[in-house]
């Protein structure tokens, strides 16, 4: 039983196998065998979790389970009272309505990475960043909720998935959790043999596959 946290960079398919040449999961993760609880695009960065436990993985992506997910979102223009309101009180999208437990104005944290390649800015407008926090996971549903009310994203990180959080890994970092604080809050009984691995990095392999590019 593993509980992997992943800080997925900009541009890596949250999966480990890819016949496009884009970069994976396989890139910065050097274990087999665990899955991504729930999706985090291609074009987001964040917190991804990965687990070799069936029912850890449905619980931490299904809905009802209340594991509240946090965004840190750089939209363009300046985020008014009205459209954060607007985004808790609930906005209509082709796949039913959908709300905020929470959305409110942010600052830059100031440990944040910078993203390569960065966002493209335009002059006349000014961005501002914004905090959502949502119990459920649509397809690109962060993005669909703030253009809904006239804020388009730019930038989206999964800040936290209930208590775990990414501020302490850089982009491609992992650490396992250890196995009794996941078996304490997901269910289940944790191994006897069971042992912590030490938080670890691994750097991309460099590789001559072409890379796919896509649109911020």
């Amino acid at each position: 039983m593993r509980l992997v946290l992943v800080n997925k960079p900009f541009h890596v398919l949250p999966q480990f196998t890819d016949t496009a040449g884009r970069a994976t999961l396989r890139d910065y993760v050097p274990l087999r065998g665990v899955y991504p609880a729930g999706r985090l695009d291609y074009d987001s960065e964040g917190l991804l979790i990965l687990t070799d436990h069936g029912p850890w993985q449905a619980r931490i992506a299904e809905p009802r389970s209340g594991f509240e997910k946090s965004y840190l979102v750089q939209v363009e223009g300046l985020a008014s009272a009205e459209a954060l309101q607007q985004l808790r009180a609930g906005v209509s999208l082709a796949d039913g309505p959908a709300r905020a437990v929470r959305a409110e104005a942010a600052e830059e944290p100031a440990e944040l990475w910078t993203r390569t390649p960065p966002i493209r800015y335009r002059q006349a407008i000014p961005t501002s960043w914004i905090r959502v926090v949502l119990v459920e996971g649509r397809n690109r549903q962060v993005r669909r909720m703030t253009a809904a009310v006239g804020l388009p994203t730019l930038r989206l990180i999964r800040w936290s998935i209930g208590p775990w959080s990414v501020s302490a890994l850089s982009p491609g970092e992992w650490r396992t959790v250890p196995v009794e604080d996941a078996a304490r809050l997901l269910g289940g009984r944790a191994p006897v043999s069971a042992q912590t691995v030490k938080p670890t990095a691994r750097k991309r392999r460099s590789s001559s596959r072409a890379r796919v590019t896509a649109r911020s």
